[in-house]
């Protein structure tokens, strides 16, 4: 941790200078830049950064890449989805369906009354909670099942990227309940707030703003605590922090399911903002894309990921209107050219060849050899890389 005016702060200068910025841009910059249509593609932009928010703690710091992470982004989309379908759907909203009071596609799908686990989600007050704690809840008894049993690396991804799979043909095979393939849309209000207007997104865009900001203080707090110096040990030699007494898939488990609850927060967000929640969101391919948003803009930087989501998803929004059809080929060809010459990511771009002429001030710092880390003990943990 830094010291700042004798006592111990969990930012260094620099950080709160990243974070300053940030906000700099995100609240006066690009509203004052950007028509009403584009700060809304910006504001969905916002959400998928919640997830990439996770991920540097889980894949970055600890080393637990998850190939799963739409899963829980898409957990807290319908958990969010739920309560404002419900909400649109008042007995006077659904007066021509065969059972008035229930959503139209449980109508369609010839249900006749509100299944037991959406009745909960009348409440307001339920839905918030449900959408931190329900994808933290799938990714606990995940964890658990996995950890415990050492199962990492490459087989740990594997299985979530299964997981995404099989969550989605759940989703569209339970039409009835989940809305099918179409997902749950036609989402109107907001305790009688009408979120389709543009006045009601831009302020929604602003919500979604400062959620960003204090989770990216929380992931500052995590990663600046013994927990993250404890996550980075454990990442480059587990079996030396194993040894020393700590109970590593406690710590895994832990951090799955802080990202878990990252990402969820995000759903919510992108829920609210665009109006719908669809399986296409859960899948593999949203999966992978948003772990290639914290690959380029650095794993290991916590702002670096929020760029490198702003930057692969504005590029993938204009080339995508120019060149439909080779934007797939574009985003291969970045992850490619991330993972062979710049693996740090923008971050690292900084890192190296701007920050060292910018001072100290700026995380501008000499260079130094590496050092292995030193073992960690019960009583102390072991130092966090820069």
């Amino acid at each position: 941790m830094s010291k700042a005016s004798g006592r111990t702060f969990f930012l260094r200068p620099q950080d709160i200078i990243g974070i300053v910025v940030l906000a700099f841009i995100l609240v006066v910059v690009l509203p004052l830049t950007l028509d009403n249509f584009r700060l809304q593609f910006v504001g969905k932009y916002l959400t998928y950064a919640f997830v990439a928010l996770g991920l540097v703690l889980c894949w970055g710091y600890a080393g637990i890449l998850s190939l799963g992470q739409g899963v829980f982004f898409g957990l807290g989309g319908y958990c969010m989805a739920m309560f404002l379908k419900l909400e649109a759907s008042s007995p006077a909203n659904t007066k021509i369906q065969t059972t008035p009071g229930i959503p139209d596609f449980m109508d369609w799908n010839q249900i006749t009354e509100l299944p037991w686990f959406w009745e909960p989600f009348k409440s307001f007050g339920f839905t918030t909670v449900a959408v931190v704690l329900v994808p933290a809840f799938f990714a606990l008894v995940l964890g658990y099942a996995m950890f415990k049993r050492r199962v990492g690396g490459v087989y740990f991804a594997i299985i979530t990227q299964a997981l995404a799979a099989i969550m989605t043909i759940l989703i569209i095979g339970q039409q009835g309940y989940t809305g099918g393939i179409n997902g749950i849309t036609d989402l109107r209000t907001l305790h009688g707030w009408d979120i389709r207007t543009d006045s009601a997104k831009t302020i929604l865009y602003f919500v979604c703003v400062a959620l960003l900001i204090a989770c990216i203080l929380l992931a500052f707090y995590v990663k600046s605590s013994k927990l993250g110096r404890i996550l980075v040990a454990m990442r480059d030699k587990e079996d030396r922090v194993r040894f020393s007494g700590y109970d590593v898939s406690s710590f895994k488990i832990f951090v799955f399911c802080l990202a878990a609850s990252l990402s969820a927060i995000g759903g919510a967000m992108f829920t609210l903002q665009v109006g719908f929640m669809s399986p296409s969101f859960v899948g593999i391919v949203p999966s992978i894309e948003m772990v290639i948003y914290t690959a380029v803009g650095g794993r290991l930087s916590i702002l670096g990921a929020i760029y490198g989501t702003l930057v692969v998803n504005w590029a993938k929004t204009s080339f995508s209107e120019s060149f439909p059809e080779l934007w797939l080929f574009g985003l291969g060809g970045l992850f490619i050219a991330v993972v062979l010459i710049f693996p740090n990511g923008i971050a690292g771009l900084w890192q190296t060849y701007i920050a060292p002429h910018l001072g100290p001030l700026f995380g501008g710092v000499a260079k130094r050899k590496a050092t292995p880390p030193a073992p960690p003990s019960p009583g102390t943990a072991p130092a966090a890389a820069e």
